[in-house]
C-alpha cells in the first residue's frame, strides 16, 4: 500500500499559518531595503563603503541586543504578543525617518534603523519557530522554506521598486522618506490585526530535560551540542548572505559592467532565483531529508563563490547570481534542524538564533578590504568562509542520520 505524505500544514493550523506567513513579506521587504540603502546614502552623503556599512551594523545590532529579550518575552507572553510588539516597533522605527530627514543627518537615519531591527528580532523571534509547529514534524523545514519564500519576494520587491524609485534621479536623502512612511502605516495597520485574531498557542509536552535544574540557555549549551552547532553555522550563513546582498550593487558597478539603476534589477533578478530556490527547496524537502538537501547546496554555493573570486569576467557575474539559488534554503533548513526535537526549549533556542543576523556586520569586513586593497574580488573571501561552515554542519547532520538530538545527561 503506497503511504501517503504528510501535508505541509494540518486543516486546523491553515488561517495561523496564512497569517504568519504573510509576515515573512514585510522583513524580507524591510531587510532587502537595506541593500538599497547602501548605495543610495553612499551616492547621497558621499560616503565610503565602509562607512554605509554602518547601516547593516546598526539594523543587526539591534538583532543581537534584543533576541534574549524577545526570546524572555515570548516564553512569557507568547506568539501572538510576540508578534504584535515587534510589528509597533517595526512601524515606529520606519515613521522616524520623518523626522530623521529633518535632523539632515547620517545618524539620524541610524537610529531609525535601530529601532527597526529591535521590532524585527521579535518577529523573526515569534513567525520562525511558529510556523516550523504548524503540522507535522517531518515537514516542519519544508513548511519554514515555503514561509521563507515570501520573504524572498519581500526581497525581490523591495530592491526593485525601491530600487528604481532611489535610483531614477538625483540623490537625495529625503526620497528614502516615502516608502518608509509608507512601510510604518502599513506595519501599524498590520499590528492592528494581529492584536485582534486568535493564534494557537503551541504547547510542548514536559520532557525529562525539564526536570533538570539550570537555566534553558544553559541546558541548549550543555546537553545540545547540535544546536550550538546549528547555531554557529546560522551566524556563518548570516555573514555570507547579508555580505553579499550589501556588497551586490558596489560589485556590480564597481566593476563598471552597469549603472547603480541597472545594478539594482540585476540584484532582484538574484532575488528571484532566491524567491524560486525556496519554492523548489520546500517541494523536494517533502521527499528527499533536509540536511542532504543543505549539504548539497552549501557545495553550490561554495563552487559559486569561488567561481567569483576567480575573476572571469561576466562569468562571475553569473555565478554570483546562481548562488542566491543554491542559499535560498539555507537560512530556514538550518534554523528548523536545530531546533529539532527541543520541546520546551524551542522558544530560547529560537531567541539565541535570532541573535545571528548580527553576522550583517560581516559586511564592514568586505568594505574594509575593498577600501583598503582596492580588490573588488577579495572581500569574497568572507561569504566563502561562512559557507564552507555551512558545508560542514551539514556533512556532520548527514552523517549522524536523522536526529541530531543529543541525550541529557
Amino acid at each position: 500500500m503506497k503511504t501517503q505524505r504528510p501535508t505541509l500544514t494540518n486543516k486546523q493550523y491553515v488561517v495561523p499559518f496564512i497569517l504568519i506567513t504573510s509576515l515573512f513579506f514585510l522583513w524580507g521587504f524591510a531587510r532587502a531595503i537595506l541593500d538599497v540603502l547602501n548605495k543610495h546614502f553612499q551616492n547621497a552623503l558621499d560616503i565610503s563603503i565602509t562607512q554605509s556599512s554602518l547601516i547593516q551594523v546598526t539594523t543587526y545590532l539591534g538583532y543581537f541586543l534584543m533576541a534574549i529579550p524577545a526570546g524572555w518575552f515570548i516564553n512569557r507572553r507568547g506568539y501572538r504578543l510576540g508578534v504584535v510588539f515587534g510589528l509597533v516597533l517595526f512601524g515606529i522605527g520606519s515613521l522616524l525617518f520623518i523626522p530623521g530627514a529633518e535632523a539632515g543627518t547620517f545618524y539620524a537615519y541610524l537610529g531609525a534603523l535601530f529601532i527597526i531591527g529591535c521590532g524585527l528580532v521579535f518577529l523573526e523571534t515569534a513567525a520562525n519557530p511558529y510556523v516550523t509547529e504548524l503540522g507535522h514534524r517531518e515537514t516542519g523545514t519544508a513548511r519554514l522554506n515555503f514561509s521563507q519564500s515570501f520573504n524572498g519576494l519581500g526581497s525581490l520587491f523591495a530592491t526593485f521598486v525601491v530600487g528604481q524609485f532611489l535610483f531614477s534621479g538625483t540623490a537625495d536623502t529625503h526620497d528614502i522618506v516615502i516608502p518608509y512612511t509608507i512601510l510604518g502605516v502599513l506595519v501599524l495597520g498590520i499590528a492592528v490585526i494581529f492584536s485582534r485574531v486568535n493564534l494557537p498557542e503551541i504547547r510542548h509536552a514536559e520532557t525529562e530535560e525539564d526536570k533538570v535544574k539550570g537555566t534553558r540557555i544553559g541546558k541548549l549549551f550543555r546537553h545540545h551540542p547540535m544546536f550550538v552547532f546549528g547555531l554557529i553555522a546560522l551566524l556563518a550563513y548570516e555573514v555570507a548572505e547579508i555580505s553579499i546582498n550589501s556588497y551586490f550593487i558596489n560589485f556590480m558597478t564597481g566593476r563598471g559592467w552597469m549603472s547603480d539603476n541597472t545594478a539594482s534589477v540585476v540584484l532582484t533578478v538574484a532575488l528571484a532565483f532566491f524567491m524560486i530556490g525556496r519554492f523548489v527547496g520546500a517541494w523536494i524537502m517533502r521527499r528527499v531529508p533536509a540536511e542532504r538537501m543543505l549539504l548539497g547546496c552549501a557545495i553550490g554555493s561554495i563552487c559559486s563563490i569561488g567561481t567569483v573570486m576567480l575573476d572571469l569576467g561576466r562569468v562571475s557575474m553569473v555565478a554570483l547570481v546562481a548562488n542566491y539559488f543554491f542559499e535560498a534554503i539555507m537560512f530556514p533548513t538550518i534554523f528548523s534542524l536545530a531546533l529539532r526535537g527541543l520541546g520546551n526549549l524551542t522558544k530560547s533556542a529560537s531567541s539565541l538564533l535570532m541573535m545571528t543576523p548580527i553576522g550583517g556586520c560581516g559586511f564592514l569586513l568586505m568594505g574594509l578590504i575593498a577600501d583598503t586593497t582596492g580588490s573588488l574580488f577579495l572581500p569574497f573571501l568572507i561569504p566563502f568562509i561562512g559557507f564552507f561552515i555551512v558545508l560542514l554542519f551539514a556533512s556532520e547532520l548527514t552523517r549522524r542520520g536523522n536526529d541530531p538530538v543529543s541525550v541529557v545527561d
